[in-house]
């Protein structure tokens, strides 16, 4: 699939260790933003991408500029296979995580949005979860305080975008995520809204 001056793939299995330090790279430069603001380091997201990998249903989608350089990916999973706090909301509302196909993330560097990444990986993961078996996919976004001090005053939240692919916040699912924000010395606990649809 091409979109302007991108191109996405779903690497195949045997190209998903090979990604893994490229994925990694994005991820923290990306989540170092607004509204993760995520302190990364390589040790932790090797340990936390060899987990996702190790799941015979994850899925990567890569987009490459013109260079063929990956400027961006959206990664997801089976969500019985991901990280025990994203399931476990499921299970306490009576819900089978084995029913739902988790959208762990999409990172894109600044310079290429715009040009219809985020829909692209939306279509792409959800097709991988389709031939997978899945009619219900899900992800989760981070929910901060609207007075946060480090909230940019243009910031423009993704949820019209996430409506208007077909996704709504799922009422009374919100899933715990542990990690370092810029600035602190230690992970603390962040709330994440999970959002769904059928598929």
């Amino acid at each position: 699939m091409v979109a302007g001056a991108l191109s996405f793939s779903v690497l195949a299995a045997s190209e998903l260790e090979a990604a893994l330090d490229d994925l990694a790279r994005l991820r923290i430069a990306v989540f170092a933003d607004w509204p993760y603001l995520y302190d990364g380091d390589l040790d932790y997201e090797r340990r936390y991408l060899s987990r996702f990998a190790a799941s015979d249903g994850a899925v990567i989608v890569a987009a490459r500029d013109g260079s063929g350089r990956m400027v961006g990916a959206a990664t997801a999973a089976p969500l019985a296979d991901h990280a025990r706090e994203f399931a476990a909301p499921f299970a306490r509302a009576g819900l089978d995580p084995k029913d739902f196909f988790y959208l762990a993330e999409s990172v894109l560097l600044p310079g290429y949005r715009g040009q219809g990444a985020g829909r692209a990986f939306f279509e792409m993961r959800e097709a991988a979860a389709r031939s997978q078996g899945f009619e219900k996919a899900v992800f989760a976004s981070v929910v901060r305080p609207a007075d946060h001090p480090a909230r940019p005053a243009d910031y423009v939240p993704l949820d019209a975008f996430w409506r208007r692919i077909g996704y709504r916040p799922l009422e009374g699912l919100q899933a715990e995520f542990s990690w370092r924000d810029a600035g602190e010395a230690h992970e603390s606990v962040k709330p994440l809204q999970v959002w769904g649809r059928d598929i």
